[in-house]
């Protein structure tokens, strides 16, 4: 991660780190814990944006506070009727498409990541074993979603 957090920092636009605290706080709201990646990334910047600053920009990579359930942040709802507890957003791509983090599924130490599209959610398509892999991506991406065709 120390690598791509360089490049983030050095190309990109991060926020300022979250404190323990902070990432302390978000664990107990939404009862999981950071895996490795996202511990790194969050203590690096607290929520980046990629290759242009807000509002114009395609990836928004959320800060703590604004990370909620997937089924909230695409449905507006939090009943298992709008799609599973276990996903929570990470990344806003702000044309309705969403890249989250399944805890259900963790594969050993990392949190999957998943794309969803707002047309279709719950349907989702994995995108990345892990978030260092998701961010190594999106940085070689050109600041296209990466994980589409054509």
């Amino acid at each position: 991660m120390t690598p791509l957090l360089a490049e983030l920092s050095r190309l990109h636009y991060p926020g300022p780190p979250a404190t323990p605290a902070q990432i302390a706080a978000f664990e107990a709201r939404v009862g999981w814990k950071l895996d490795e990646d996202l511990r790194a990334f969050y203590l690096h910047c607290n929520g980046a944006t990629l290759f242009a600053p807000l509002p114009d920009v395609n990836y928004h990579l959320l800060p703590l506070e604004r990370i909620v359930r997937t089924r909230i942040a695409i449905l507006g709802r939090d009943e298992d009727s709008a799609g599973p507890a276990s996903q929570y957003c990470v990344v806003d791509m702000q044309d309705g498409d969403y890249v989250f983090v399944d805890v259900a599924q963790r594969a050993g130490a990392s949190l999957p990541l998943f794309d969803a599209w707002h047309e279709t959610y719950p349907a989702a398509k994995r995108i990345a074993s892990s978030f260092e892999e998701f961010l190594e991506k999106a940085l070689q991406s050109g600041n296209s979603s990466f994980w589409l065709d054509g």
